[in-house]
């Protein structure tokens, strides 16, 4: 007996999955997005802060989860290419040893938990547990960067100058894109 005989019905992760050619366009128009948002900056030591959470967090939303981790993920490959889509028109390897590396690297799954918080299933979330999800994943971005950190300068001075000085812009961040998802949801159902 083979499989083709088999009662069993053929499950959806089994089925080749077709590429469209507006995810392609969704990929490269998000990866323009993140390029753009990184040179947005303040210079900081270690690590600058930049808009990257805050196109990641949209990207996630407006993408979905899958999307928006492939799309993020792109991304990351561009840089680790040398194309100049990190802060500071930079990209390279060498941008996934340095101290902006466990930030980078959190990227694909903050916008996956983005994505996940904000998917409309049976119910569209409120604001505040958008935003709760929002900031959540953007801690996650914060303790990812914060053990990468810690590994080139130590736990404590990481903590210090890799965690707190961010969590304030990160909540804005969160807030900013909850507003944003807000706008768009209201002008999207016409009210």
């Amino acid at each position: 007996m083979s499989l083709k005989d088999s009662t069993f019905p053929a499950s959806a992760a089994a089925r080749p999955t077709r590429i469209k050619p507006a995810q392609i366009g969704l990929v490269l128009m998000g990866t323009l997005i993140l390029a753009a948002s990184a040179q947005i900056s303040i210079p900081m030591w270690p690590v600058p802060l930049t808009m990257e959470l805050y196109a990641v967090m949209l990207i996630g939303a407006f993408f979905g989860w899958r999307l928006g981790a492939v799309t993020i993920a792109a991304w990351l490959l561009e840089g680790a290419l040398g194309l100049p889509v990190f802060a500071h028109g930079t990209g390279s390897v060498a941008s996934f040893m340095g101290p902006t590396a466990g930030y980078l690297l959190s990227f694909p799954l903050v916008g996956a938990i983005v994505g996940l918080v904000t998917m409309r299933g049976r119910q569209a979330f409120g604001p505040l547990r958008v935003f709760a999800g929002l900031w959540f994943a953007g801690l996650i971005c914060l303790l990812a960067g914060w053990a990468w950190l810690s590994v080139l300068i130590g736990a404590k001075a990481a903590w210090a100058s890799g965690v707190v000085p961010f969590l304030f812009g990160d909540a804005v961040k969160a807030a900013l894109a909850t507003a944003t998802l807000v706008v768009w949801r209201t002008i999207r159902s016409g009210r």
